[in-house]
């Protein structure tokens, strides 16, 4: 059963400005509710996440209790000549100094191109940080289901990170029983379809125009799959109002998509952002909800299965 941490890329960039203020205040509300797994990366604000993270726990008294997880490879061209151990000392001493750590928890590759996990280098180059003591492990954030499987093949690879969603079922049928007859961690990433499973959005909702939201609908940034986990608005939104009677009294739909992420069997964390206080607090207490029922749970796959899986079934 997983447990809920934070993602930290609305405290970067691409969700509309957070200011600073904001951003410590998420974080001080998030570790006053009892989570201990933050994730960031290198590329969010150019190391405006990582730098506020590090400001954050410079001298916090639950500092040594918290994991910090970033990510490295996407401030520059996505071109598999550029994984090399070189780059990754580099990247990963820029992340010890915009976190403030010797020893970095734990870092991923960031959506690499595919054919970067397939071969031995990127994972000697992996081990070598580790043996420099400038990571303590690595793991690797992935689009595809394919991806992961290569990489929960390797014996170092300590995660996985992966879009898991009440609209992104697909890890469920090979990945997390993979991982888990492995002994690698799966951390559950856009667990909320960025925000769609909210329940908080229609059709006339409006997005800043340095929302990826608004400006990713089609690709044009970055993978797709990120932005409304490639569900298209309208289909999204119907399936959401299918979801919502089976929320739980007392539990926001939010929650609700939260705790049916955590009661899949391998998971370890989920990591949904948030951009004030109210909503890390709320994200918190998802993990102290009971666990859904096999009703709910029965009715979430048949709601994926008749609206979601013909758009995205095939493509991660």
């Amino acid at each position: 059963m997983g447990v809920a941490g934070l993602g930290a890329w609305q405290l970067g960039a691409d969700w509309g400005t957070v200011s600073e203020d904001d951003a410590l205040t998420v974080l001080e509300a998030t570790v006053d509710s009892g989570a201990t797994f933050i994730d960031t990366a290198d590329v969010y604000g150019d190391g405006r996440s990582e730098s506020l993270i590090g400001r954050f726990l410079r001298g916090h008294a639950k500092a040594g209790t918290i994991t910090v997880a970033t990510k490295m490879g996407r401030r520059v061209a996505q071109e598999p000549a550029n994984y090399v151990l070189d780059n990754f000392r580099a990247w990963t001493d820029r992340s010890r100094a915009n976190l403030g750590q010797d020893t970095l928890d734990l870092v991923q590759l960031h959506c690499p191109p595919s054919e970067v996990l397939s071969g031995d280098a990127v994972y000697d180059a992996l081990d070598t940080l580790v043996q420099e003591k400038r990571i303590a492990a690595y793991g690797v954030s992935v689009e595809t289901c394919d991806e992961a499987l290569t990489a929960i093949a390797r014996p170092g690879v300590a995660t996985i990170q992966i879009i898991l969603n009440m609209l992104r079922l697909k890890p469920l049928e090979r990945v997390l029983p993979a991982a888990a007859a492995a002994g690698v961690g799966i951390i559950a990433r856009v667990p909320l379809a960025s925000g769609l499973l909210s329940g908080r959005y229609d059709e006339h909702t409006t997005f800043s125009a340095d929302d990826h939201r608004t400006y990713n609908r089609h690709g044009e940034a970055f993978d797709v799959g990120e932005t409304f986990s490639g569900v298209d608005l309208a289909t999204g939104l119907a399936a959401v109002r299918r979801l919502m009677p089976l929320v739980p009294e007392g539990a926001s739909m939010a929650q609700f998509a939260l705790r049916w992420i955590i009661d899949q069997p391998g998971v370890s964390v989920v990591i949904p952002g948030a951009r004030n206080e109210q909503q890390a607090r709320a994200n918190a207490a998802a993990a102290g909800l009971a666990p859904l029922d096999d009703r709910q749970l029965r009715a979430v796959t048949q709601i994926y299965d008749e609206l979601i899986r013909p758009q995205v079934h095939h493509r991660w």
